[in-house]
């Protein structure tokens, strides 16, 4: 007999919210893949572009933790046009020793949201300017507003603007974040002026072409890259990746399918050129940021390290809470 433990979206988001301890587990995984023996093959995308739909399934096993984790996500970015949400999905949580699943973790998503935003923390916490203060976020779905949470738990941030196609969400957003985070949140109409002054800019959306424009960028800023986690997406001018300093979530898939990507097949880039990992500048294996006046850019595609690590968090919070249901075969 085999015993799991099954949870639902509603204990994961009571027992998991994004808080330090999520930023600190995520920035360990990173950690992880830049100084141990960790396995992380490459992502498995099932595209259905008729209904503009997409199907990631990434995994890891890092060496030292008992579990590992394998999750499926969807994305079908025309769901909100008929009520529905655009991402869910779950993930099933394994023991490394002996290959039996020890949770089903029905998450809807939501530990994908929270590791995504926190590796923006994480990005942002090594890459930008200590005293960043000024936040743009492109985007206004829920990992524009997660993103603007987790950088105010590393950064000392005190106003933030918002820049969506659709100005009326972009200022809904604003205005709940603002009621939220205590400090003013506004929409900008404008996303050259969203950027102008801004000391971190965070792109969140599944844009095919660039949105952020490299002559918009000024000495110190910072951008975190997020949305470009398949080769047709691309929110950077590419010109900008080959004209400041660039680091990678991970560049075996940064060169696939990020804003790297797309640098190299414009010729910017040559294709075996290095870069630093993430993971290598927490490390202190590879140097980030260098000075107040650099521009760094992240590209951040999505690992599957940081699902391992945040599933893991969840399962143990979840024996720590008793929180779930127990199902026996």
């Amino acid at each position: 007999m085999t015993r799991m433990t099954i949870l639902t979206e509603a204990e994961l988001r009571r027992i998991v919210p994004l808080d330090r301890e999520a930023v600190d587990c995520v920035e360990g995984a990173f950690h992880a893949l830049a100084t141990k023996a960790v396995a992380m093959p490459p992502i498995l995308r099932l595209d259905i572009p008729e209904y503009r739909g997409e199907v990631d399934v990434k995994t890891a096993y890092v060496p030292g933790i008992e579990g590992f984790a394998i999750k499926i996500s969807p994305g079908f970015f025309d769901n909100p046009k008929i009520g529905l949400p655009s991402t869910n999905g779950m993930m099933v949580l394994l023991s490394s020793r002996t290959g039996l699943v020890e949770a089903l973790l029905l998450d809807n998503g939501y530990l994908t949201d929270v590791r995504t935003a926190a590796a923006g923390a994480v990005a942002a916490k090594h890459l930008s300017r200590a005293d960043s203060s000024v936040a743009a976020i492109f985007g206004a779905g829920m990992q524009a507003r997660l993103q603007l949470q987790a950088l105010a738990l590393v950064r000392p941030i005190r106003e933030a603007r918002i820049w969506a196609r659709d100005a009326a969400k972009a200022e809904a957003t604003a205005k709940a974040l603002a009621e939220k985070l205590g400090f003013p949140v506004k929409a900008a109409i404008d996303p050259k002026a969203a950027v102008t002054g801004a000391d971190i800019v965070v792109t969140t959306t599944p844009s095919e072409a660039p949105i952020l424009k490299a002559e918009w960028l000024q000495p110190g800023q910072h951008v975190t890259a997020m949305g470009s986690d398949a080769e047709h997406k691309n929110e950077i001018e590419p010109r900008a990746i080959a004209e400041t300093t660039y680091v990678a979530d991970s560049l075996r898939q940064t060169r696939r399918l990020g804003e790297l990507h797309h640098a190299i097949a414009a010729g910017l880039v040559a294709a075996d050129a290095e870069f630093a990992e993430l993971g290598q500048v927490i490390a202190g294996l590879k140097p980030g940021r260098t000075g107040t006046e650099e521009i760094t850019i992240a590209d951040l595609t999505g690992t599957g390290i940081q699902d391992t690590a945040i599933a893991t968090l969840a399962f143990t919070r979840a024996e720590a809470a008793d929180a779930g249901t127990t199902f026996e075969s």
